[in-house]
């Protein structure tokens, strides 16, 4: 065990001399982590930002923001003039609506209420933002005439004794309106299907675990260039030479990379409960059932990689290929569902499937150590498979 130990230490060692280890150990799996799956809280207001110039400061200016606030795609954020325009000149925001100072009611009735919304162009956002403007003035809209029929019909009752007593009234139907139409009922139903979606997907645990697993494999696939390079080295040989079997050194290799992707995988699954909220369930049993055979399964291809490759360069170019290759076809960049039927049996062959479906019993299904029993199973018989074949082939030379 000394021997396996010591060996693990001279590899660890080895493979984090060169600071641009660390890069790809943790700096970018977090980054690529955090932007895909979209930031750090699932919870905040994720609408278009739409900067809001209000010139007017007035009854019918306020009830327009109100309306946007409404809107489930654009979030109105009040702004001075000035800023708002050197934003939008920045292109730091994709539309500014300004509300001119003759923006009342009694323009709103005679057709003459005017808005200015500069938009960028050629910019999906700043369409969003039009379409949710129109629908805020289409309510206004409607809100004016409903307080213009109610006018009407009230001065054919009984006359106003002025213009201002007719303003005063128009001024009160329209914040009815506002009032009553806010408490409206929805005229859209919505009925649950009876047939449920076979298909559970979260785009957050699937980003996360994917993510997990792309930036785990391919720096243990890349076992195989260490094997390479001690090799061209000569250090294999002089390793021979000692009374180390060939089981305990690669036995000593795959134990101290399987303990360090484990720490990999442990700082991703709290970076991921911590910063994105993932849950990843209450059976900390079954997420070591998942990590550790994933782990060994890959760092044992890696050594098996690392008998058949005859250089250290080829063996990073192979080990990248074959560990983008396996997490895009396993359903770690993309739903697996989205796949052709043949494609999602194919993937069974590469353990990084086993690993994907592991972790999203966890954090999508709700599983616990006996829901991922039969992935951490193939997956320890690969780590097996990939280990004694790379025993029966391991050479010096």
């Amino acid at each position: 065990m000394r021997k396996i130990l010591a060996l693990s230490l001279k590899d660890t060692l080895l493979r984090f001399s060169s600071p641009v280890e660390w890069l790809f150990f943790l700096v970018m799996p977090l980054f690529f982590i955090y932007m895909i799956s979209g930031g750090t809280n699932p919870d905040q207001d994720q609408r278009i930002h739409l900067y809001v110039v209000d010139q007017a400061q007035g009854e019918l200016s306020s009830a327009l923001i109100a309306e946007l606030e409404k809107s489930p795609a654009v979030k109105p954020i009040p702004m001075a003039l000035e800023e708002a325009l050197e934003a939008f000149d920045a292109r730091q925001v994709s539309a500014v609506l300004i509300i001119p100072t003759g923006f009342y009611t009694q323009a709103l009735k005679d057709g003459q209420a005017e808005l200015e919304l500069k938009q960028q162009p050629n910019a999906v956002n700043a369409l969003i933002d039009q379409q949710a403007v129109q629908t805020a003035i289409g309510r206004l809209s409607s809100l004016t005439d409903i307080a213009n029929a109610s006018t009407t019909q009230a001065a054919a009752l009984m006359p106003f004794e002025n213009e201002g007593a007719r303003q005063a009234y128009f001024d009160e139907a329209f914040s009815q309106a506002q009032v009553l139409m806010a408490a409206s009922p929805s005229r859209v139903r919505e009925v649950q299907a009876i047939t449920a979606d076979p298909i559970e997907y979260d785009p957050r645990a699937n980003t996360v675990a994917g993510q997990m697993i792309t930036w785990t494999f391919i720096p243990l696939i890349g076992l195989s260039a260490m094997f390479a390079m001690e090799r061209a080295s000569g250090t294999l040989r002089r390793l021979l030479v000692t009374p180390t079997s060939k089981a305990q050194i690669l036995g000593g290799t795959i134990f101290g990379q399987v303990v360090t992707a484990v720490l990999q995988m442990a700082i991703l699954v709290t970076f991921g409960a911590l910063v994105l909220k993932i849950d990843w369930g209450q059976s900390p049993l079954g997420l070591l059932m998942v990590i550790v055979p994933s782990t060994l399964a890959a760092a044992a291809l890696g050594t098996m990689l690392g008998t058949f490759v005859k250089s250290e360069g080829q063996a990073n170019g192979l080990s990248i290929m074959i560990g983008m290759v396996m997490a895009m076809l396993s359903g770690c960049w993309y739903p697996i569902e989205l796949f052709p039927p043949f494609m999602r049996t194919a993937a069974q062959i590469f353990p990084t499937y086993w690993s994907m479906q592991g972790f999203l019993d966890i954090a999508v299904r709700g599983q616990g150590a006996a829901g991922v029993a039969l992935e951490s199973l193939v997956l320890l018989g690969f780590a097996a498979v990939f280990f004694v074949v790379g025993v029966i082939r391991f050479r010096f030379e």
